[in-house]
């Protein structure tokens, strides 16, 4: 595909490896049934049906690594350590084939929705639960249902957390500066997210209309396509329930191919990313825009604003 608007519109493009045009990475968020017992409660033991579809996870995780395995790809699972704990064989699986594991809460739980001291703990939890499986540290996170609060960036920094992927603010990744220390941000958005494609269920009321693999990932590609042109990064943000059910599996292994035929695409996990950001913004060679976070410590005084006078 030509490039339709001529001329460059990315004013910070990045230098990637290789001369690569933009860089890939294919995202899935794990949840399983986590974010059920934070929100339904005693009612979880009676949700049968909707469990049985969060725990088709059990089928899609390892259709997943087949499909990564065949393609000879290495990429990121975020994970929400309840699920660690709970689902373990999934967990060696995934790191049998040389994926990384990222953090995404340890419940699923709403960050923004806790205390300062309570996201410190429960990200401390989360971070002790994959350091115990994994052997390391993570490296990255996503805050469920990207309900980042304005303490994220600082407990990040705290902990030594290189990138966050739950930000929406730009086209290629950036720096965020906090009181604590800088985070690299790899920025996705809606677009990119299969829950507006296929989520559907009933009795937790989701209602989105269910989108044929066909049009889902025509909005993917047309994405991939812009990114593509104009030195832009790529994340899919997916939930192997959703994304991993058959007919979506197939389109799935489709999308990569082309990509992949495209040329001058690189597909690496978020890790791989973020330390090359970090290491092209340290040499100077790529010049980032930095933002200082949180946007807002506290809310405005709405009583403080003028007034707009009527014509």
């Amino acid at each position: 595909m030509s490039d339709p608007a001529g001329f460059p519109l990315i004013e910070r493009p990045v230098p990637w490896p290789h001369g690569a045009k933009c860089a890939v990475a294919m995202t899935f968020d794990i949840d399983t049934d986590s974010f059920l017992h934070l929100e339904y409660g005693k009612r979880v033991p009676d949700m049968v049906a909707t469990t049985s579809w969060l725990r088709y996870d059990e089928i899609a995780v390892p259709r997943i690594l087949r499909i990564y395995k065949e393609l000879g790809l290495k990429q990121t699972f975020f994970y929400p350590a309840w699920c660690m704990e709970t689902y373990p064989r999934l967990v060696e699986q995934i790191l049998e084939g040389g994926h990384e594991i990222a953090h995404h809460g340890y419940l699923h739980e709403n960050s923004n929705q806790l205390t300062l001291d309570d996201e410190r703990a429960w990200l401390r939890r989360s971070i002790e639960v994959i350091q115990r499986m994994t052997g390391q540290r993570p490296r990255g996170y996503r805050a469920p249902v990207y309900n980042y609060s304005r303490h994220t960036t600082d407990l990040l920094a705290e902990e030594g957390i290189l990138y966050d992927a739950s930000l929406m603010a730009d086209d290629v990744p950036y720096v965020m500066e906090s009181r604590a220390g800088e985070v690299i941000e790899l920025p996705s958005h809606w677009a990119l997210d299969d829950w507006p494609q296929f989520a559907h269920n009933i009795e937790l009321q989701y209602t989105m209309t269910i989108r044929s693999p066909d049009e889902a990932f025509a909005v993917y590609q047309s994405e991939f396509d812009s990114a593509w042109n104009h030195g832009g990064l790529w994340i899919g943000v997916w939930h192997p329930w959703l994304t991993a059910r058959l007919a979506r599996a197939e389109k799935l292994v489709a999308f990569i191919r082309t990509m992949m035929a495209k040329g001058d695409v690189w597909i690496a996990p978020m890790e791989e990313i973020a330390r090359h950001i970090r290491r092209v913004v340290d040499d100077g060679s790529y010049k980032a825009r930095r933002v200082e976070m949180p946007y807002y410590r506290d809310a405005i005084d709405a009583t403080k604003v003028p007034q707009q006078k009527k014509p």
